[in-house]
């Protein structure tokens, strides 16, 4: 049986209705009020979380890249100047903090720097996530799970013995695994659902999909074949200018991929063969009993 993890007031796990994260991450392009308005988008299609991204520019940005000249929506300027330009600082997060409660959501971040955990924890997230690209800082995985949280460790660019190395840091009990391929959009070919169930079977924690497919019908998908939680990106328009908007799904996208999974909960059942009340008139008309 494997291990149920409280997140806020929702339980992730085995026999739980799937926990649907909508991954804001910087698609907010620095805006407030585009956040905002992707906290509504998120609660209005009836997912139980936003996720945003932390990072600190100058702990982040490599040294190599920091002065790489990038056109930008606000005109030409440096990389780092531009990573700058899309954090968001103390103020910005006890806003959103504030407006998550107002709305009844659970918000939470994935942290890629020391820095950003602490400032992160000190609005008592209900958890963490580790980003791929993260997976093998070990001192980052470390010092995440060491604010006692439930952490949630994305596995995308990674190898087998990378995740167990990862995983063996962590406290299992506060655990749970989302496959992943790190490709933005990512082919059909390369998600490789059948990953969810592997890892459920060698580490015996929540499992869950990060998707950054076109379409909604793999996400759904994944949540049939056993993803205790689902993440995908939103995004207000697909069109919109950052690296992460092709892959994410629009406001009514979000809404329909909310009501199917549902739907398709519902469906699953429990496995066990019946004669339902609806199936008797059927019965007697063409049984004859």
């Amino acid at each position: 049986m494997l291990s149920i993890v409280e997140i806020g007031h929702r339980s992730v796990g085995e026999s739980c209705p799937a926990f649907i994260i909508a991954e804001i991450g910087i698609n907010h392009n620095g805006d407030l009020n585009t956040a905002k308005r992707l906290i509504d988008a998120a609660v209005l299609a009836g997912c139980d979380a936003v996720k945003f991204q932390k990072r600190s520019p100058d702990r982040c940005v490599p040294v190599a890249q920091r002065n790489v000249m990038r056109e930008t929506p606000w005109g030409l300027m440096s990389y780092i100047e531009y990573r700058k330009r899309i954090e968001f600082g103390m103020d910005d997060y006890a806003q959103i903090d504030t407006y998550c409660r107002e709305r009844k959501i659970i918000w939470f971040a994935s942290c890629w720097d020391s820095e950003s955990v602490d400032m992160i924890d000190t609005f008592s997230p209900s958890c963490y996530k580790i980003a791929s690209a993260c997976l093998i800082n070990d001192d980052l995985v470390r010092y995440t799970g060491s604010k006692g949280r439930p952490v949630i460790l994305s596995t995308g660019m990674s190898t087998m013995k990378q995740i167990q190395h990862a995983v063996s840091i962590l406290d299992r009990e506060q655990l749970l695994l989302a496959h992943c391929t790190s490709t933005y959009p990512c082919p059909a070919e390369e998600i490789n659902l059948g990953m969810i169930q592997t890892l459920k079977s060698i580490f015996g924690v929540p499992v869950g999909y990060s998707g950054h497919e076109v379409g909604l019908q793999i996400s759904v998908a994944a949540v049939a074949l056993g993803a205790c939680f689902l993440e995908r990106h939103i995004t207000l328009d697909r069109t919109m200018w950052g690296s992460d908007h092709a892959a994410s799904v629009e406001p009514h996208g979000v809404r329909r991929l909310v009501r199917d999974i549902r739907v398709v909960e519902r469906a699953m059942g429990d496995g066990v063969k019946k004669v339902y009340d609806s199936e008797l008139p059927v019965m007697r008309r063409l049984q004859g009993k």
